[in-house]
């Protein structure tokens, strides 16, 4: 429980964004770490870094002040809240929810009232996807993007800054809106960078020192400058996997239609990352819009 300034974090979903995540808190957050997962063993480096290991979601929430949900989505976060063994079996009593998913804002929102209803006030939530992938999680560098109400998110926030930079957006989904937004131009940017590669490389051109010199003008980007070499080297090991671009294109549709607002790239991303994924090459970083491109 909260001592003085020392809050007891947990984390749920370790995996190549929350592993890292949780390494920065247990270096910076000052406060007790927990953490839980299908496989222990998997975990060992965070556990001999002093996180404390439980076996269930309710054993790790009993006493929690906050827990970290760094999960793909919702469905994985009702998961986790359900059953004798979920989060909601440890009847807190003044628990914030931290979810890092990129998910519906429509959905965070539900999600919130429902679960301020069932318990009585004691779980409330924040929304606060991230931006910077991989690398970022290590360095600790992310883009937080943060909606709830003032107080919750006081909260959250010296818990989020352990891992990047947290801003608040506005109420609770804003964070949600502002990844839609993300996810719209970060697909919009890895696609023109696939079509890009696949004009001057069959243009005899050196890709190398083509995206060395993009990157000095206007079409410089953090895109360019983490994905360009993975890129050039058609290097598609996953980072960030292509195929969850399909689903937060969903959100960023939903969006659109609750704000009467009507896209002209919007449409033609979702469309494009459908039919990436339909070729078999959602399960590849992003980055494989080159071979993409090249395929159609």
């Amino acid at each position: 429980m909260v001592d003085g300034d020392v809050t007891t974090v947990g984390v749920i979903g370790l995996g190549a964004m929350g592993a890292p995540m949780t390494a920065n808190l247990l270096r910076r957050s000052g406060g007790p770490v927990r953490i839980t997962g299908r496989v222990k063993d998997k975990h060992q480096a965070l556990i001999e870094s002093g996180a404390h290991w439980h076996d269930t979601a309710r054993s790790l929430a009993t006493g929690c002040d906050v827990v970290l949900l760094m999960l793909p989505d919702l469905p994985e976060v009702e998961q986790v809240l359900a059953g004798p063994d979920g989060l909601l079996a440890a009847v807190p009593d003044d628990l914030l929810l931290i979810i890092s998913s990129t998910s519906s804002p429509t959905g965070v929102r539900e999600l919130a009232e429902r679960l301020l209803e069932q318990t009585d006030g004691a779980v409330k939530v924040v929304d606060a996807p991230v931006s910077g992938g991989v690398d970022g999680a290590v360095a600790g560098t992310l883009s937080i993007m943060v909606g709830g109400a003032d107080a919750d998110v006081a909260r959250a926030l010296p818990v989020l800054a352990a891992c990047g930079t947290p801003v608040h957006l506005g109420p609770l989904g804003a964070g949600e809106v502002a990844k839609a937004c993300n996810q719209m131009i970060v697909s919009a940017t890895i696609l023109a960078l696939g079509e890009a590669a696949v004009l001057a490389d069959r243009s005899g051109l050196d890709l190398a020192k083509l995206f060395d010199l993009l990157a000095g003008g206007y079409a410089g980007s953090r895109l360019l400058t983490t994905r360009g070499d993975r890129i050039v080297t058609a290097d598609y090991s996953p980072s960030g996997v292509a195929k969850y671009m399909v689903k937060d294109l969903s959100f960023a549709t939903a969006v659109a239609e609750a704000t009467d607002t009507h896209p002209i790239l919007l449409p033609a991303l979702s469309a494009a990352f459908d039919e990436l994924v339909e070729r078999g090459l959602g399960d590849y970083d992003i980055s494989v819009a080159r071979r993409f491109v090249a395929e159609r």
